[in-house]
């Protein structure tokens, strides 16, 4: 009877939970510098809209128990953890127009949006 060896199966490394654009990290340091100084972004996922979820952005004083800390570009922002499974890769960006301006998420979970593009869903 010969025994063969059976190789352990290979890991592959996971994306990043979340990443900054350059224009997001600039924006980010700035907020963090100044009118939000001792806080950290937390972003999480609520229901919402006619697609069934939307990003929520708050800043917070202090991380809680249920908190994923981001590290990226130098800065440090939280993610909630139920919110993780529908995050995973995405790039936060920061976009500036005459009309408006705001972070933005570029999430590859994201199958859909509504129309007025409020809402996802996954």
């Amino acid at each position: 009877m010969s025994q063969t060896s059976v190789a352990p199966p290979v890991k592959r490394a996971l994306p990043p939970l979340m990443r900054l654009s350059d224009a997001a990290a600039e924006r980010l340091r700035h907020l963090y510098k100044t009118a939000h100084a001792g806080q950290l972004l937390r972003i999480s996922v609520t229901t919402k809209g006619c697609s069934g979820k939307a990003y929520d952005m708050q800043f917070v004083e202090t991380p809680t128990e249920g908190d994923e800390v981001v590290s990226d570009k130098g800065l440090t922002l939280l993610v909630d953890r139920k919110a993780t499974l529908f995050l995973i890769g995405t790039q936060m960006d920061y976009h500036q127009t005459e009309l408006e301006e705001g972070f933005v998420f570029l999430n590859p979970n994201e199958k859909g949006r509504c129309g007025c593009g409020e809402s996802f869903h996954v």
